[in-house]
């Protein structure tokens, strides 16, 4: 007989809609329509609405797909209005800062006015998203946690594309909007302040990275591989013996010497995402602002090697000097 693996097949519950709890009665309807997708239950849940979006929930769509088509409209521009060249070059393409002779003054729309028009509607929308992502778990009687770990993320959006540029003061110093010109900023960002993988906030954030990359797949695996004893049932789980917390508990014992509760687990996964971002907006907040060149601060607190006396280094043009 064929044992059930649930990492291969997931069951999908057909029953009749859940419409979900009440809402207060000052706010908004939920929309009325539902259905189920196969294809979505093969990843999540198979039913589909309804939907709830709210007054922030809609100005922050609106706000979004204002800020979209302004930098859609500046890439097609840029292509001579041909939406061959936009396709083709998409990559490519952007939507770039006001030049550095502006500082954070008001530049004319078509020197980078759009661009600080197109942050400002962006950055509303995801405020606008943060506010009711907080106000919906606080309807539904949840903690705010998902709120904050937002924030947080928002935090590292507003460091790079705000904060820095303001302490350095110049909105030339910000993130370009596009693909590949935004993976230059960034090559460009580290190679001007002297190699970011020396910057200690950076060191920590990648740490963090791959730390909650490990704890989410042992923690995602653990469960997988108790499912055949109910594994996501993992409240009840706790207090009985011979399930599967209890399984997974003497697994990781036998395997690490210790082992995270089902609830534990979850708060070492939830903190390490949150510091990835968190150590990552301080590293590029005390870039040009603190030190000026992390090579150099590695090699004087004894974390990066000298140069050897025969190589000479590339001098930063912005220096004044030449090679």
């Amino acid at each position: 007989m064929a044992e059930y693996q649930n990492i291969f097949t997931r069951v999908q519950v057909r029953g009749p809609t859940d419409p979900g709890v009440e809402l207060p009665a000052a706010d908004w309807p939920r929309t009325k329509g539902s259905t189920h997708s196969w294809l979505l239950g093969k990843i999540g849940d198979a039913q589909v609405g309804p939907i709830y979006l709210g007054t922030t929930g809609v100005m922050s769509i609106l706000f979004g797909l204002l800020s979209i088509v302004i930098i859609g409209m500046n890439m097609l521009a840029s292509v001579d209005w041909s939406p061959i060249e936009w396709i083709r070059q998409f990559f490519w393409v952007a939507l770039e800062p006001p030049p550095p002779e502006y500082g954070l003054s008001l530049p004319p729309l078509n020197d980078g006015g759009w661009w600080l028009i197109a942050g400002f509607t962006l950055t509303l929308s995801i405020l606008l998203w943060w506010v009711r992502t907080y106000n919906r778990a606080r309807a539904l009687g949840l903690g705010t946690h998902v709120a904050w770990a937002f924030a947080a993320a928002i935090f590292l959006f507003l460091a790079i594309g705000f904060i820095w540029p303001v302490l350095m003061g110049s909105w030339a110093k910000s993130v370009p909007f596009g693909i590949f010109p935004h993976l230059d900023w960034t090559t460009a960002f580290s190679l001007r302040y002297g190699n970011l993988y020396y910057n200690p906030f950076h060191m920590l954030s990648i740490v963090f990275l791959f730390g909650s990359a490990l704890l989410f797949a042992m923690h995602g695996a653990t469960i997988l591989a108790a499912g055949r004893y109910n594994a996501e049932r993992e409240i009840d789980q706790i207090t009985d013996r011979g399930t599967a917390a209890e399984r997974s508990a003497l697994f990781w014992r036998w395997t690490m010497g210790f082992n995270a509760t089902m609830e534990s687990i979850h708060r070492w996964g939830y903190w390490f995402a949150i510091l990835c971002v968190i150590t990552g907006g301080i590293g590029i907040l005390l870039t040009g602002t603190v030190v000026e060149n992390w090579y150099l601060w590695g090699v004087h607190h004894g974390i990066a090697p000298e140069y050897p006396e025969f190589f000479t280094p590339a001098v930063d043009p912005a220096a004044g000097g030449t090679e």
